[in-house]
């Protein structure tokens, strides 16, 4: 007998779905959730979806055949890998994206994504294609200290795969469409381009745009189509405007049971880095040198995201007229009060 506090997260929308929450282990030390939905009999169900597929390693395919173990004996849902009807990719983002791969190897349910992430998946490598700005130009104009660490981490950006090998997606995704004719396509640009949230009844499933303990770590749209502050904080004025919706599911950690209480306060969260950021530009600066200006303690596993988030920030601030950006002799962006 499965322990209850074993049991995956069940919520049933207001059509019937029950949606089942599977966290694995998408990196070490990192959960991301899979979404398991299930429509008809429990014991020969019509539809079998997973959204999202978590990561590449072997401990994320093992909790996920896990939590699908949970979710046939504590509830009595006769659902396998081998028998799903769908997977949805919310974003091609390797805690995401990553185990579609292993996946592949049981199951040949047709997989859906947005139509502009599908070269990510098919094409390995497309992210070296789809930058804007060349990591080694995102360096210098980040102004990173040549040759340091954080510097060797940017230029390497995009080395590693989101998956191994290409894998066929079956269904492009456009914003507004009906997938299987139960769940709403929702384009939700900001934290990655390619993103989208769907709606399935009152629950909205909403990857990395809405998290219940953080914002969505952002960078620069002149780094990727579809990023940054702009982008983000567009994307939460469209899943505010969505009536009926009661419970957001995130890409990470727990529900979102009041979801508008939850845009309105990472909306809130947006300004007060804007305006901190612009508080701390005292002199023209570096997005490095405002790095270290907001986080004077920083550690390293954070350093990357909090770098990129920086320049979004004074990317948003430029755009606004709040700051300035000139360019320094060596290429690297100075950003002064207008």
């Amino acid at each position: 007998m499965t322990d209850a506090a074993s049991l995956p997260a069940l919520h049933v929308t207001s059509g019937g779905t029950r949606v089942y929450t599977l966290p694995v282990r998408a990196f070490p030390n990192f959960r991301a959730n899979v979404y398991l939905l299930v429509r008809g009999d429990a014991h020969a169900p019509a539809y079998a979806a997973l959204v999202d597929t978590g990561g590449a390693g072997p401990d994320s395919l093992g909790d996920l055949r896990a939590g699908l173990a949970a979710v046939r004996v504590g509830y009595g849902e006769a659902v396998t890998v081998e028998n799903l009807s769908r997977i949805v990719i919310t974003h091609p983002h390797p805690d995401h994206l990553g185990g579609l791969s292993a996946l592949r190897e049981h199951t040949d349910a047709p997989v859906a994504a947005f139509h502009s992430a599908v070269p990510f998946i098919e094409q390995p490598g497309w992210v070296r294609t789809a930058w804007l700005t060349l990591p080694d130009a995102q360096a210098v104009w980040l102004g990173l200290p040549p040759g340091g660490e954080l510097d060797g981490r940017i230029r390497r950006r995009g080395a590693n795969l989101s998956v191994p090998r290409a894998l066929p997606v079956a269904t492009l995704l456009r914003d507004g469409d009906v997938l299987d004719d139960l769940l709403l396509v929702i384009h939700t640009p900001g934290h990655e381009g390619n993103q989208i949230c769907l709606r399935v009844d009152d629950v909205l499933l909403s990857a990395d745009h809405l998290l219940p303990l953080n914002s969505p770590p952002l960078m620069p749209a002149r780094f990727l189509p579809g990023s940054g502050v702009a982008a983000f904080l567009h994307s939460l004025d469209r899943v505010e405007a969505l009536d009926g919706v009661t419970l957001a599911l995130g890409g990470h950690d727990g529900p979102m049971h009041d979801p508008r209480a939850r845009i309105h306060a990472l909306r809130t969260r947006t300004h007060e880095k804007l305006d901190g950021l612009l508080a701390a530009c005292t002199h023209p600066m570096t997005v490095h040198d405002l790095l270290l200006a907001l986080h004077p303690r920083l550690r390293p596993i954070q350093a990357v995201l909090l770098l990129d988030q920086t320049a979004a920030l004074a990317e948003h601030l430029v755009g606004t007229g709040a700051l300035h950006e000139s360019t320094r002799e060596d290429g690297a962006a100075l950003f002064t009060r207008a």
